[in-house]
C-alpha cells in the first residue's frame, strides 16, 4: 500500500511540476477545468446524486468554468479583482463558518440542490484559485501547495508512529493530535528554511508572523480533510474514487487544497486592494 502511494505520487508531482512550469496559460486553464470537472463527478458520488442529477450537476459545473475562465480572458486584471473576491468570499464563508459547524453538530445533509450548492463552494473556487495562483507566478502556486504536502506527508508518518490520541474519532478514526503536531512542526522546520534563504533573513521579527500563518495554514488543511472524511463516511465510502492507486480518488488528494488555495489568493486579492 505504502509502495503504490509513493509511486503515485511522484508520478503526479513530475507531471504536476511539468505542467506548472511548461504549459501554455490556456493549458494550464484546460488542465484546471479537467481536475475541477473529475472533483466534481467524484463529488456527485459522494453526495448519491442520482444519474440525471449528477449530469446536471457535472454540466453546471462545467459552465461555470468556462465562464469563469471567459470572463478573466475578455477583461483586465482590475475588473478582475471584486468578481474573484467574491467568489473566495463564499469559500471563507465555507471554511471558516460553516463547516466547521457543520463538522462539530455531526449534520448530515442529504437534499441533492444543497449539496450541490456546497460542492461548487468547494470545488469553483479551488480551480480559480489554482488559475490565479499561477498567474501570480507559478512558483508561489508550488510554495502553497508544498506547505500542504508537507503537512500531509509529517502527518501520516507522525500518526502512524506516535498516534494515540484521537483527533476526531467519529469522522476520521485514524487521524490523531499528535499527527497535527507532526504536520505543525514539518512546516515549521520548511518556513524557517525558506526564510533562512530568502532576502528576508535580516528581519528576525518577520519570522514569528510566518510561523503563526504556517499552523493556521495547518489548522485549514486539517478542516478540509475533516470534512471530505465527513462527507464520505456519510456516503458510506472509503475513498471518493479509485483514479489513483494507492490514494483513492482525486478529492482524497485535493481536500486540504479545497480549504487553503482559496483564502491564500482571497489574502492576495486584498492585499492589492489595500
Amino acid at each position: 500500500m505504502l509502495k503504490s502511494r509513493v509511486i503515485t505520487a511522484v508520478i503526479l508531482l513530475l507531471m504536476f511540476l511539468l505542467a506548472l512550469f511548461f504549459l501554455s496559460d490556456g493549458g494550464w486553464a484546460a488542465l484546471v477545468t479537467v481536475v475541477v470537472m473529475q472533483g466534481a463527478s467524484e463529488w456527485s458520488r459522494l453526495a448519491r446524486f442520482s444519474h440525471q442529477a449528477a449530469n446536471i450537476f457535472w454540466w453546471l459545473t462545467l459552465s461555470l468554468m468556462l465562464g469563469l475562465i471567459w470572463f478573466d480572458t475578455s477583461h483586465t486584471s482590475d475588473q478582475l479583482v471584486y468578481p474573484h473576491v467574491s467568489v473566495y468570499a463564499v469559500s471563507a464563508i465555507l471554511w471558516l463558518a460553516i463547516v466547521p459547524a457543520w463538522l462539530m453538530a455531526g449534520w448530515k445533509i442529504e437534499k441533492p440542490m444543497l449539496m450541490a450548492m456546497v460542492g461548487w463552494a468547494v470545488l469553483v473556487p479551488t480551480g480559480l484559485a489554482m488559475l490565479d495562483l499561477r498567474l501570480d507566478h507559478p512558483w508561489w502556486l508550488l510554495g502553497m501547495m508544498s506547505l500542504v504536502w508537507v503537512a500531509d506527508i509529517a502527518a501520516y508518518f507522525t500518526g502512524r508512529k506516535f498516534g494515540k490520541t484521537k483527533l476526531a474519532p467519529s469522522i476520521s478514526p485514524g487521524k490523531t493530535w499528535e499527527g497535527v503536531a507532526g504536520a505543525m512542526l514539518g512546516v515549521s522546520v520548511c518556513v524557517v528554511l525558506a526564510w533562512s534563504f530568502s532576502p528576508y533573513t535580516s528581519h528576525f521579527a518577520f519570522l514569528p508572523s510566518l510561523l503563526i500563518a504556517s499552523w493556521c495554514w495547518v489548522g485549514l488543511a486539517v478542516i478540509g480533510d475533516l470534512f471530505e472524511s465527513a462527507i464520505k463516511r456519510q456516503a458510506g465510502v472509503k475513498d471518493s474514487g479509485a483514479l489513483l492507486p494507492g490514494h483513492g480518488g482525486l478529492l482524497d488528494r485535493i481536500d486540504a487544497l479545497t480549504s487553503t488555495l482559496p483564502l491564500a489568493a482571497l489574502a492576495i486579492m486584498l492585499q492589492r486592494l489595500g
